[in-house]
């Protein structure tokens, strides 16, 4: 049940987003429902993967570099999603960073009850 909270409040977070920010967009809340299963299932397979193929730059960006990879696996998403649109290497950075943080507030709102 908390797995599907956590994709609707993800959810919500792309569409909110997607109006705020300029380059991104999403055809309906059943694309950014999609969008969220792609993002969670990038980031537990494909993630993890290119952490470790990349480590010795991240260790030298002191971490930095893991921000470029999330953007590359939003990238990624709007290439296999037809209705979820990045344009973009800059705004996916970007839009990266809100959805995070975005997610974290909601969360913790969910962890509150």
């Amino acid at each position: 049940m908390n797995l599907i909270i956590r994709l609707l409040l993800t959810a919500v977070a792309v569409v909110v987003l997607a109006k705020f920010l300029p380059g991104v967009e999403v055809a309906g809340f059943t694309s950014a429902i999609v969008l969220a299963i792609v993002l969670g299932l990038l980031n537990m397979i494909l993630k993890p993967i290119l952490v470790i193929l990349t480590l010795p730059i991240t260790i030298l960006t002191l971490g930095l570099f893991l921000l470029v990879i999330n953007a590359c696996i939003i990238l990624l998403a709007d290439e296999f999603m037809g209705g979820f649109e990045v344009n973009g290497f800059w705004i996916a950075l970007l839009f990266s960073l809100l959805l995070s943080f975005l997610q974290s507030v909601l969360y913790s709102l969910l962890d509150r009850d």
